[in-house]
């Protein structure tokens, strides 16, 4: 051993030398403990005494595998049943070989089947094919989708606006967009199955305020804003979003949207609004709900609509700042991994908002339909009527329930009665066991068009009176 190397080894002998006891005996007792956790076992295996191959025999012989379906019985007996609807659902349609007057279907604007909006499709077609075949991000853009945004952004007078090949996926996917883990959520407890499914995917913490309760909300931003002061560093980090509908799809009702703006500045909450009912039918333009109050579209983060409805078209959109809606472009999963909206929609869409700009009386008759038919409808015994007055589309209940099952019992032999006397009507579709609010109560949602005559109105209102005798 050379000399440097015998003196560190004379230096480490004195020092031990010199260490007091204790010192020495914790460090043998540490060492100790470290071998013990590197060479002991993490787990113990317990005793078991294994099964004799009789008894492996009676086992097998006693399991019973689960159906891969239920009963044929039980899954007849649960079925909904169904009606067959031939042709277009325009004014009128053609359910199970009766033509009934058609109050179940969402064309506000009876543009559906518009000779217009079709020979544009067509022309389309022709041009592009029936389909992209692609994502907007793989060779899914075509110049109609483009186009398509920019004049929604016209319209709606926002920075920018982009479009999905389907309405439901818009807004559920434009929430996760944002919203990530750590961050609130503060949700209308009645808002449709599409927001919820976009709240359920954002995995953010959701705080849900009573249906159109002003006073609950700023009550729960209060609370919020108080835990933050506590915690100001966790604060710091995470963003509060307010997400409503314009036109309720549950009740027919609208928000309130000037309390929801000075919300939104009080407590430095991000705004989401969903218009997919109210696109195209409220405001005098049909721009929705911040025309309707006259409110500048820049005082909500973000709108999102629908296509499906007033435009008769598919498909759905987002407007806002050009910085908020172009991250979905990237970050907005229904955009992404979705195949385009097929050419010739985006044109017909494109040929729908055209004619809604043109023809602003149109939207001036519906409201007048919308309220008409209301005032039609009030008063019938054992019937609730909920919605908006100018709406188009509003829900019949029952005015004192009973059950949930009773109800909607109550309120099929309504529709069943109403489409023996060629009424078309519905039920709201509920989805009671995925749905957050399952206590929801049961509704026919009436939905009126321009193209129905005051005279197709009181015949219809006739009937529905009948049917509750």
């Amino acid at each position: 051993m050379d000399q440097p190397h015998k003196w560190v080894l004379a230096e480490a002998i004195h020092s031990m030398y010199q260490a007091p006891l204790y010192h020495l005996i914790l460090e043998v007792l540490l060492v100790i403990w470290i071998l013990r956790l590197l060479f002991s076992k993490s787990y113990r295996i317990q005793d078991r005494v294994p099964l004799t191959k009789s008894e492996k025999e009676a086992l097998v012989l006693d399991w019973t595998p689960e159906p891969l379906v239920p009963p044929l019985d039980k899954t007849l007996s649960e079925a909904v049943p169904y009606r067959a609807v031939n042709g277009q659902p325009g004014k009128n349609v053609e359910v199970d070989g009766r033509l009934c007057l058609n109050m179940a279907s969402l064309n506000f604007l009876g543009l559906l089947g518009n000779l217009r909006i079709e020979k544009q499709a067509t022309q389309s077609i022709k041009k592009y094919g029936v389909g992209s075949c692609g994502p907007r991000a793989f060779y899914g853009t075509v110049d109609v989708h483009v186009e398509l945004e920019e004049k929604l952004a016209k319209f709606i007078k926002s920075e920018r606006a982009i479009i999905y090949s389907y309405g439901f996926a818009s807004i559920a996917s434009a929430i996760p967009a944002y919203a990530k883990r750590g961050d609130i959520i503060f949700a209308d407890e009645g808002v449709c199955f599409a927001i919820q499914k976009g709240l359920q995917a954002s995995r953010s913490k959701i705080v849900y305020f009573k249906h159109n309760d002003m006073r609950d909300l700023e009550e729960k931003l209060k609370h919020q804003e108080q835990l933050d002061k506590k915690d100001s560093k966790k604060a710091s980090v995470t963003r509060k979003f307010m997400v409503v509908e314009g036109l309720y799809m549950n009740s027919g009702q609208i928000c309130d949207l000037p309390k929801l703006v000075e919300l939104k500045y009080k407590y430095k909450v991000r705004l989401f609004v969903e218009e997919s009912l109210s696109f195209g039918v409220l405001g005098e333009h049909g721009r929705g709900i911040t025309e309707h109050f006259n409110i500048p579209i820049g005082k909500v983060d973000m709108i999102s609509g629908s296509l499906e409805y007033a435009l008769a078209s598919s498909g759905g959109f987002c407007c806002g700042r050009a910085y908020v809606i172009d991250h979905q472009r990237l970050s907005g999963q229904g955009y992404v991994f979705s195949a385009s909206l097929p050419p010739f929609l985006a044109t017909a869409a494109m040929e729908a908002l055209d004619i809604m700009h043109e023809n602003a009386d149109m939207l001036k008759e519906l409201k007048y339909k919308g309220r008409k038919m209301q005032q039609l409808l009030n008063g019938i015994p054992g019937i609730e009527l909920v919605g908006y007055p100018d709406s188009p589309a509003f829900h019949l209940r029952r005015k004192d329930p009973v059950s949930f099952k009773e109800d909607l019992q109550f309120l099929q032999d309504i529709v069943n009665k109403c489409s023996k006397n060629d009424l078309c009507l519905t039920i709201a579709g509920r989805l009671k066991d995925e749905e957050l609010n399952s206590n929801w109560p049961p509704s026919i949602r009436v939905a009126v068009t321009v193209k129905i005559s005051d005279e197709e109105l009181e015949r219809a209102a006739n009937i529905i009176r009948d049917a509750t005798v």
